[in-house]
């Protein structure tokens, strides 16, 4: 097997995943990625983090309009605090660096305001779907690119639990709420991070109109996969991946933090229209 076919039957956890012809070495990058929860002391230099940080910036932004930004958070004591907002994940403690990616609508607000314009649209749920969406992209290159220099990272939907608390840790003003955060640092050797198998492509790719029962066999594929993957990694996971990602879409209950970030989202000037 070569190596490319290697990469595609870890992404899809089948060796039976048909491979495409086309490919490439950034491509090659990508369907390496492998989410990293152990890290070694070693800091993340100024240099990388600027080269992590202009890879970001090169992402799509609607509209040229950057609503985003990000905090680096070094400091001991600040990530263990965040940990604890974020439901005490012990790698946000560990990683030598925590980004924590913002929805900043501030600094559009402050842009209209010195040019003397208004600045209604900003209550609107669309400017917020802006500043979330650009904010992803960024990190998603980012990502890409902290993966090339040899670092490893997770992202940490955690950071959206208390979202008030994290606010008032990171200074942030009327207008942005951290939406996630990321931890970034050298993967620990001792503890290899694995692939995640993906969903079988027809799950996600749709031939010119949505089709939700073509989905179905990739699925039944996809729990097969997944429960490879749990018992070689010794997940505790009861049921499939079906019977895991019904109990989280269940109820109110079982999204973590829902009530503080409306009240939150509300208390930092996102009326969302």
């Amino acid at each position: 097997m070569n190596a490319r076919a290697s990469l595609y039957q870890a992404r899809y956890g089948s060796a039976d995943t048909p491979l495409p012809v086309a490919g490439s070495p950034i491509i090659d990058h990508l369907l390496a990625h492998r989410s990293v929860r152990a890290y070694l002391p070693d800091p993340v230099s100024d240099d990388s983090l600027a080269a992590i940080i202009a890879a970001a910036q090169s992402a799509a932004s609607s509209s040229n309009l950057h609503a985003w930004s990000v905090v680096a958070v070094r400091d001991p004591v600040r990530k263990a605090r965040l940990a604890e907002f974020a439901g005490n994940q012990e790698h946000i403690v560990e990683a030598p660096l925590l980004l924590v990616w913002l929805a900043d609508l501030a600094r559009l607000e402050s842009v209209a305001r010195r040019v003397g314009e208004s600045h209604d649209a900003l209550d609107y749920l669309e400017m917020f779907e802006v500043g979330v969406i650009d904010a992803a992209l960024a990190a998603q290159n980012a990502v890409a690119a902290a993966e090339s220099l040899g670092l490893g990272t997770v992202y940490i939907g955690g950071m959206r639990n208390r979202p008030l608390d994290v606010a008032a840790e990171l200074a942030l003003p009327p207008r942005v709420v951290a939406v996630f955060g990321l931890c970034v640092g050298t993967p620990d050797p001792d503890k290899p991070a694995s692939v995640k198998p993906r969903p079988p492509r027809p799950v996600v790719l749709h031939q010119e109109q949505y089709s939700l029962e073509a989905q179905q066999p990739g699925l039944l594929e996809y729990d097969t996969a997944m429960s490879g993957f749990y018992a070689a990694q010794g997940m505790k996971v009861r049921g499939t991946w079906s019977n895991h990602s019904a109990k989280r879409v269940r109820d109110a209950a079982s999204l973590s933090g829902r009530d503080q970030l409306v009240d939150a989202l509300h208390k930092r000037g996102f009326p969302l229209k």
